[in-house]
This record gives structure tokens, sequence and C-alpha cells, in this order.
């Protein structure tokens, strides 16, 4: 089960859940794909894992999570369910977060997070001896998860008129687990450059104007870079240029900031084209403007 896809938008799609908080009881999440249906839990996790026999290797994105308890969910739609142990190593590597190989706690395990898990078999199940992730994957799945919640925040006093969508925003909050992407334009730099083209300027309006016309919308800026300069150099190119389109879409096009995800820099990850020529250079120095919606609020407007 190997998640091969590294595109942002396999990222937006999944992520920007509110984390459900405490440790593992008696019913927990209910059996792939049952709905509120439980299952219930006998013991707790080994909090030593030395001996016990391998398991598979998991990749994929986490898509619940309850206590103890995880799934990750593969590329191809296969859901696997996880225990967590206090023995369970959780580390970030590379970039964003400045992290380095560094010790993460398991709150920090966002829906929508794409990771590797190692496991040991425990009776019929598996608990995750060692999870492994991106930075920049964490960085990004935090993004959406504070921007949803400030969004969430300055919208309700635009909807007081409408008791009946205030509601319901409300109590779906906690089942907020995937966004849909509805649209996604790029526009693109010369090398070392943030300054936007005309032809830039006028795909970033004609987003915002798509968005505009569509209930609940959100818009994510990412910046990106080629391959060309040290990595600290391309971090800061990649934050300046989703910088200035969010500028020129607020400024210019009149894109509220309220419904504006917090931007990010992924420097040169997540290349759209191959960086050993101009040609696949020149498609990776962009900016992604994407437009989200959550499924918990798709179709609400009114």
């Amino acid at each position: 089960m190997k998640m091969t896809a590294r595109k942002p938008g396999a990222l937006l799609l999944v992520a920007g859940s509110l984390m459900m908080a405490g440790g593992l009881s008696a019913q927990e999440l209910g059996p792939t794909g049952s709905g509120n249906d439980q299952i219930t839990v006998v013991g707790t996790p080994p909090a030593d894992l030395s001996g016990m026999a391998e398991g598979p290797e998991i990749e994929g994105f986490v898509s619940a999570r309850n206590g103890a308890q995880f799934d990750v969910t593969a590329a191809d739609g296969t859901n696997t369910r996880l225990f967590l142990s206090d023995a369970t190593q959780i580390r970030g590597a590379g970039g964003f977060l400045g992290l380095n190989r560094t010790q993460i706690a398991a709150d920090n395990l966002l829906n929508g997070l794409p990771v590797t898990v190692q496991t040991v078999r425990w009776g019929d199940s598996l608990v995750a001896s060692r999870i492994r992730f991106r930075n920049n994957d964490m960085a990004t799945a935090n993004m959406i998860r504070n921007g949803t919640a400030q969004r969430f925040a300055q919208h309700d006093t635009r909807i007081t008129q409408n008791a009946a969508a205030t509601e319901a925003l409300r109590g779906r909050m906690g089942d907020i687990d995937q966004y849909n992407l509805k649209a996604t334009t790029n526009v693109y730099f010369d090398t070392g450059r943030w300054q936007l083209t005309t032809a830039a300027q006028r795909d970033l309006c004609a987003i915002a104007q798509q968005a505009e016309g569509m209930d609940n919308a959100l818009l994510l800026v990412v910046g990106y870079t080629d391959n060309v300069g040290d990595e600290d150099y391309n971090q800061e190119l990649s934050e300046r240029r989703a910088g200035r389109v969010v500028n020129y879409l607020q400024q210019q096009c009149r894109w509220a900031p309220y419904r504006m995800l917090t931007p990010t820099g992924m420097a040169e990850s997540d290349p759209t084209a191959d960086n050993s020529t101009p040609e696949g250079r020149a498609q990776n120095r962009r900016v992604s403007v994407n437009i989200l919606v959550s499924k918990a609020v798709d179709g609400l407007g009114g």
C-alpha cells in the first residue's frame, strides 16, 4: 500500500481536520467505512515493542485519529487501522519547520498528513513502531487546520441572518476532515524573481472571480522554486512569491483576507516537471492558487 502521489492537491483534499484529544477508551473508531459504528478495544498497546513480530510498512495519509488509534489511507483507498504505543517513534525530516529528524509529539499526527509507518504485530492488530513524515507536509496540514478555524470564526459574523446555516456550520465542525479542491491556477516567475507578469496578474484576478462565485470558497496560496540555489535561499524566495500573490489577490483582485488560508513557501519540493531541463525548471518556478471548499460546508451557502 504505497502512496506515490506527492502533488499538493493530494494533501489538500484530505487535510484540515480538527483533532480529537483523549486516551484509548473501551470504544473507539468504528471499522473502516462503518460510519458511526464502533468496535470494542480490549487492552492497551504494550509500552515495550522489542521482540514483537514485524508487521507491514504502511504508506499513505492520516485519515482519522482518536486517542491511541489512527487510520492511514493509501493512494488506492485502502484503509489500515493502527495503534500508538508509548514506544512509538514519531519523526519529521527536512526543511520547512526547521526540524531535522526531530522527535514530534503524537498530537501532531494531523488528518491529511502523509506518513510512512513501520509496524509490529499485536495479536490481530498493528502497532506503529515508527512514524516518519516530511516537515513540509506537516506545515501544510497545520496551515490548513489553523486557517479553517480562523475562517469559521470570521465567517460567523457574515451569516447571522441565516440561523439554519449557522447551526449547521457549528454542528459539523467536528466532522471537517476533507476539502473539495475546486480549481487550481499556477502563475510563473523568472529565475530568482518574485515580480508578477501581466499574464500572472490577469490569471490571479480570474481565479479570484471564479472563487467569488462559489459558496464558502477559500484560497490557498503555495509558492515553489526550481532547484537552482541553496535551500535557505529557495525557501525565502518561495515565501516571497507566495506573499506577492496574496497581496495582489487582496489589493487588486479584492479577495477578502478572511477567505484566505495562511500562505506558505515550499521551496523546491513537489516539482511538477524535471528540474534537469530549462523548460522543466520554468514550470517549477510557480505559485499555485487553489480554490478549496470544506466538504463539511460544500453546498451550504445561502
